[in-house]
């Protein structure tokens, strides 16, 4: 009976082996692919930014200066007000590396400000559409949050704060609800970031739909 067992033990480490052979063999490979996409990047001349999706914050549209004697309203204004001048790329998920080879290597720092701006924007929208919330302005927090979306906020609890106020907040009819809920999808499908599917979900897609977005997605991005 010992030799059986012994055999299994052998055969069993035998293929370990060669897993892990190919698993090293796999990552030897990506970093080598990493660093020959570093050393392109790096020699790669400033091109226009012309071309980017520049976001301009709608002073007209947004219910700026409404926070009356409510201090984190006007905080939270002041904070999104702050960036109208500013200017804002949404460039999450995309690598430094990537940004080298599509705009040149001298244009990082540029594009890092520029990303850094709409990380800042999106988290002073949330704060600002939570101000209104509790503050029983859903009709304004809902503005508020609605232009964050349409920035590509992968912020979860932006899209929370929406369902929440769709469903029984706004008064909106059972059409109504599902026609906004189903605006969100699109864009949540095409974030490029950890909390996709979690936002996907959160809109109502469940399993299989989300395999489904997320094999599109992987398709859209080769």
């Amino acid at each position: 009976m010992k030799f059986p067992f012994l055999a299994s033990i052998i055969i069993v480490a035998f293929f370990f082996n060669i897993s892990m052979r190919r698993v090293s063999r796999k990552e030897e490979a990506r970093e080598i692919s990493f660093w020959e996409k570093e050393r392109k990047s790096n020699n790669v001349r400033r091109k226009s930014l012309e071309s980017l999706d520049y976001i301009c914050i709608p002073v007209d549209v947004l219910p700026f200066g409404t926070h009356g004697n409510n201090k984190e309203l006007e905080n939270s204004e002041q904070n999104v007000l702050a960036l109208k001048n500013e200017k804002i790329v949404n460039l999450t998920g995309i690598s430094n590396t990537d940004l080298k080879l599509e705009y040149g290597t001298a244009n990082i720092t540029e594009l890092s400000a520029y990303d850094q701006n709409y990380t800042t924007l999106v988290r002073a929208l949330q704060s600002w559409g939570k101000a209104l919330y509790d503050a029983g302005r859903y009709e304004d927090a809902t503005k508020v949050l609605e232009f964050a979306v349409k920035t590509r906020t992968d912020i979860t609890a932006t899209y929370k704060l929406l369902i929440d106020m769709y469903k029984t907040k706004l008064l909106l009819s059972a059409p109504e609800i599902e026609k906004k809920i189903n605006s969100l999808i699109p864009i949540a499908d095409n974030l490029n970031s950890l909390s996709r599917l979690t936002i996907l979900k959160l809109l109502g897609c469940n399993e299989t739909q989300n395999e489904k977005h997320a094999s599109t997605h992987k398709i859209n991005a080769t």
